[in-house]
């Protein structure tokens, strides 16, 4: 590839990037104005945690009420089950975010801020994710504990509460810890009806301070650490509740 080719494939290697005036002053803890906006950007991690940990939690519990049917002998339930997942998971997180700040306030003449609408919008958007991560780990349990359970005569609910829900637990760790990375991960859209996230503080402070490369460096470094802490914890958890091979 010869030198022509290079200017033309790269035009940007060689115009945007050499006109920029990089500041890390901006974030320089040992100045009064970098620590004071770094402790700005590190705020923004109550937000995103608290909406990230209500909404996996209220996931996993629609999740899991909305997998059952898909496990029964009706195809009435099952046909409810597959067109609540296939409706949720064809909406956008960030118009089905949208739609829940303007539309259910308006629709439901109810206030709702933007804390609880992020909440909302999330928890539905990962209900459906979460219904097939149950599924699936639930047939992933062998048949005869289903029968053991029976023939102890544990009613529908207790041999799901005490023998099945457990075991498929171990089953599904894995995708669930994926699935909370991407919660985290989606629950930077929240910035964009107000709630005072990562994302949220980073775009303020870009305004604020016309260096947008390295604040939004910055903002990478903080999720990518914080997702780093979530996979070792979900690898922990792993550990601890693995059934010993011997």
């Amino acid at each position: 590839m010869n030198n022509r080719t290079l200017w033309l494939f790269f035009p940007f290697l060689l115009t945007g990037c050499s006109d920029y005036q990089w500041g890390w002053y901006v974030l320089d803890p040992s100045t009064e104005q970098g620590l004071t906006n770094i402790r700005f950007l590190i705020a923004g991690f109550n937000d995103t945690i608290q909406v990230s940990l209500l909404s996996m939690l209220f996931a996993m519990t629609i999740g899991l009420l909305v997998a059952l049917p898909a496990l029964s002998n009706s195809p009435i339930l099952k046909g409810i089950n597959r067109l609540y997942v296939e409706i949720i998971r064809s909406i956008p997180v960030l118009v089905l975010l949208l739609w829940v700040y303007y539309g259910m306030p308006t629709l439901l003449d109810v206030s709702l801020d933007h804390f609880w609408a992020g909440v909302i919008a999330l928890t539905v958007a990962e209900s459906a994710f979460m219904a097939e991560v149950f599924r699936g780990g639930i047939q992933a349990i062998n048949r005869g504990q289903h029968e053991a359970a029976e023939s102890l005569g544990l009613s529908y609910w207790q041999k799901m509460r005490l023998v099945i829900l457990p075991q498929a637990f171990r089953q599904i760790l894995p995708p669930l810890g994926n699935q909370f990375v991407y919660i985290l991960k989606m629950s930077s859209l929240v910035s964009v009806i107000g709630l005072s996230d990562l994302t949220r503080r980073a775009n303020e402070l870009v305004v604020n301070e016309y260096l947008p490369l390295e604040i939004y460096t910055f903002l990478v470094l903080e999720y990518l650490v914080l997702i780093l802490l979530v996979s070792q914890a979900v690898r922990w958890l792993e550990k601890r509740i693995a059934i010993p091979s011997h």
